[in-house]
C-alpha cells in the first residue's frame, strides 16, 4: 500500500462517516427513522404482530450499536414471516455493520424484490456495492434512487464519489457543482469535492476544499483526515501529523478506526519511525478493512514475542500485489537464518514468480498461492502447503510476509545492502540479450509508465499521460524497449504515427514474468513509476530508475530507495510533478549516452 485514502461521507439517507469506495453508516438517525416508519406501515399490510415487535426490538439495538443482537432479533422475526421486506432490510443493515458483506448483499436483493417500490432500499445496496467496489451496479442503484429522490444531497455526494472511484473526475465535479451552488453551507460535499481534486493529482485544490469543509464543520474529522493526506505530500509534515492526530479522536466508525491507522502507520514510515510504524501496519490485516488478506491456513499465526522459530516449518505468505511481495520479501532470509537447517521456510507468493523467488532462496520451499472471495472479503490459501501436509508434518507456524518488517528491520541502518529477491534463469537472460542485439543500436531503454490497476488515486500516483513521455522516447542513442503491461496498443500506435519507435517482445508482459524479469536483466536500463514492473527490474538487481512521490515511505526519510539501495530514484513533485521528472530523466539518458554510466 503506497498512498493513503481518502475519506469521504457516503451517507445512508444523512450525512454519516463512510469512506471513499466505500459503504457509509447504514444505521444513521434518518436511516432509523425510517425504519421505524417501514415498520408501522408493515402493520397495515397484515403482518406478523410477533415479527414485527422482533423488528422493533432489532432496531432498538441498531440504534446502541449492538448488531449482534439485532441480527439474531431480525432473524427471529422474518422466521415468523420471510415475505416481511422491512425484515430483510433491517438484517440487511445489520450484516452490513458486522462486515458480513455476502450476507448483506443477499438481503438487500431480498428486501428489494419483496419491495421493489422502496428506493432508500436501493441507496442502501448502491452504498454497498460500492464499498464491494462494484461500481457499475452501485451507479445504476444511486440512479434509480436519485430518479425517485430528485436532489437528494446524499445520494448525490455517494454518487459523486462511485464516479471518481472510476476515475470520471470530470463528472464527479459536474454532479457536484450545482448541488454546491445550492447546498454552498454543507461540509460534506466540499469535503467529496476535495476527494475528485485529490484522486485526479489536484493536491493544492483539494486542500482548498478540505479547509473549506473544516470551515464549515471545524469537528469534521473525515475532512481533517483528508487534509492530513494532502498536506504531507506538500511537504508539511509537521502539520499532516497534527491532523491525523486530531481527526482519530472523531472516527465514528470502525472502518473509519482502521482507516485512519492505516494512513498514520504509513505516515510513520515515511518518518522512519521504526519498528513502531512497522508493528502498526499490522492494521492492514484488520477485517474492517475490505481488502485486507484473510489467509486459511491450518497452522497458528507466529508470534515473534513468544514463539521460537528455530527448527520449526514456518509458512510465509506474500500480500497484496506483485510490488508488495518483492519489497517485503527484504526480510525473508533472516527468517530463513533464523529457522535454521533443522527447520523449513515455505514461501507463499504470486503464481508467476514462483520460480523467480526459488532461484533466490533455495533453502525455501516456494509455492504459489491463490485467492477467492468469501462473503466479499479476499481470502488466500496455499494447496501447494496443503499437499506437503497430507504426507508431512503440518506447519508449526504461518506470517504473513510484511510483518517480517517489525521483527528484522528495527532501524534504517538494519536494511541489508544490494541483494537479489528474485533471481531470472541465466537462459533466459542470454537469449534477451541476443534479442536485443538485433535491434538498431543504441542503449536499450526498457519502459514502464503506468501501473495495470488505475483506480482512484492510483491514477495520479503511479503515471503520466503517455504523451508527456515523449522526451524520453526521442532520446538520440537510446533504443525504447516496451515493458509495460496490460492494452497499450492505443499508446504504441500514437507513437508509431509520431516516428517513434518502440520494440514490443514477443511475450505476454502481464503473465510472463519470468521473461520480463529476464529481459529487464538484458536491457540497459529499466525505467518508469513504483509498479510491479520497475519492483521486478529493481529486485532483480537490474539497472533500473525510478519514479517515486515526495511522500513515498519506501524512502524512510533517506536519499534511496532502501529496499533496493542500488536503484536510482527520481523524485517527482507532488503537483505537477511528471513533465519536470520525464525532463531530468532525459537528461539523465543525454549524459549516459554522452559520456557512460557514471555521468548519470
Amino acid at each position: 500500500m503506497s498512498a493513503a485514502q481518502t475519506i469521504d461521507d457516503t451517507a445512508a439517507h444523512a450525512p454519516a462517516p463512510a469512506a471513499q469506495g466505500l459503504a457509509g453508516d447504514a444505521a444513521s438517525p434518518e436511516a432509523i427513522r425510517k425504519l421505524s416508519r417501514s415498520l408501522a406501515r408493515a402493520k397495515s399490510v397484515k403482518a406478523q404482530k410477533k415479527a414485527l415487535e422482533l423488528l422493533k426490538l432489532s432496531v432498538a439495538a441498531i440504534r446502541v450499536g449492538d448488531f449482534e443482537k439485532a441480527t439474531q432479533r431480525a432473524l427471529a422475526a422474518l422466521n415468523h414471516d420471510e415475505t416481511m421486506g422491512v425484515g430483510w432490510h433491517v438484517l440487511a443493515i445489520c450484516q452490513e455493520k458486522l462486515n458480513q458483506f455476502g450476507p448483506a448483499i443477499h438481503a438487500y436483493e431480498a428486501a428489494l424484490q419483496l419491495l421493489p417500490d422502496e428506493t432508500d432500499i436501493a441507496h442502501d445496496l448502491g452504498r454497498l456495492a460500492q464499498r464491494l467496489g462494484y461500481l457499475d451496479i452501485a451507479e445504476k442503484l444511486l440512479i434509480k434512487y436519485l430518479a425517485a429522490n430528485p436532489g437528494h444531497v446524499e445520494a448525490v455526494n455517494n454518487l459523486a464519489c462511485v464516479l471518481r472511484d472510476q476515475n470520471r473526475y470530470n463528472d464527479a465535479v459536474e454532479l457536484l457543482r450545482p448541488m454546491l451552488e445550492i447546498e454552498s453551507d454543507n461540509a460534506v460535499l466540499w469535503n467529496t469535492l476535495g476527494t475528485v481534486l485529490n484522486d485526479e493529482g489536484r493536491l493544492n485544490e483539494a486542500l482548498t476544499f478540505f479547509e473549506e469543509a473544516l470551515r464549515l464543520d471545524p469537528d469534521f474529522a473525515k475532512a481533517r483526515y483528508n487534509r492530513a493526506n494532502v498536506r504531507r505530500p506538500l511537504g508539511d509534515i509537521k502539520g499532516a501529523m497534527e491532523d491525523m492526530a486530531a481527526a482519530m479522536p472523531g472516527a465514528e466508525t470502525s472502518y473509519e478506526v482502521a482507516m485512519m491507522n492505516m494512513a498514520l502507520a504509513l505516515m510513520k514510515m515515511g518518518q522512519a519511525m521504526i519498528p513502531e510504524a512497522f508493528e502498526a501496519y499490522e492494521v492492514r490485516l484488520d477485517p474492517n478493512l475490505p481488502d485486507a488478506m484473510q489467509v486459511a491456513v491450518d497452522a497458528p499465526r507466529w508470534n515473534p514475542k513468544t514463539d521460537d522459530v528455530a527448527g520449526k516449518r514456518v509458512l510465509v505468505v506474500g500480500e497484496q500485489g506483485i510490488a508488495d511481495e518483492l519489497v517485503f520479501s527484504n526480510c525473508l532470509q533472516d527468517l530463513i537464518d533464523a529457522v535454521g537447517p533443522e527447520g523449513q521456510v515455505y514461501l507463499a507468493v504470486e503464481q508467476r514468480m514462483v520460480g523467480l523467488f526459488q532461484r533466490a532462496f533455495p533453502q525455501a520451499i516456494v509455492g504459489g498461492h491463490r485467492a477467492v472471495r468469501l462473503e466479499g472479503r479476499l481470502t488466500r490459501y496455499v494447496p501447494f502447503v496443503e499437499e506437503i501436509a497430507k504426507t508431512e508434518a503440518k506447519m508449526d507456524f504461518w506470517v504473513p510476509i510484511a510483518s517480517l518488517m517489525a521483527v528484522y528491520r528495527p532501524t534504517v541502518e538494519s536494511f541489508p545492502g544490494p541483494r537479489a529477491y528474485i533471481v531470472p534463469s541465466p537462459e533466459k537472460v542470454e537469449y534477451w540479450k541476443g534479442e536485443l542485439a538485433k535491434l538498431p543500436e543504441g542503449l536499450k531503454v526498457g519502459l514502464h509508465w503506468k501501473s495495470l490497476v488505475m483506480t482512484g488515486a492510483r491514477a495520479a500516483f503511479f503515471a503520466a499521460g503517455f504523451q508527456l513521455w515523449e522526451p524520453i522516447l526521442r532520446t538520440p542513442g537510446c533504443v525504447m524497449i516496451n515493458l509495460q503491461c496490460g492494452d497499450v496498443s492505443a499508446d504504441l500506435e500514437a507513437a508509431e504515427a509520431a516516428g517513434v519507435y518502440i520494440w514490443t517482445p514477443p511475450i505476454n508482459l502481464k503473465d510472463d514474468l519470468e521473461d520480463v524479469a529476464a529481459l529487464s536483466m538484458a536491457c540497459d536500463v529499466v525505467l518508469g513509476p513504483g509498479i510491479a514492473g520497475t519492483n521486478i527490474a529493481a529486485a532483480a538487481r537490474a539497472r533500473t530508475w525510478m519514479v517515486v512521490a515526495p511522500d513515498d515511505w519506501h524512502l524512510l526519510t533517506t536519499d534511496h530507495y532502501v529496499f533496493y539501495p542500488e536503484t536510482k530514484i527520481f523524485v517527482r513533485q507532488a503537483v505537477n510533478g511528471w513533465p519536470e521528472v520525464i525532463g531530468r530523466l532525459r537528461e539523465a539518458l543525454d549524459r549516459v549516452v554522452a559520456d557512460g554510466w557514471n555521468a548519470a
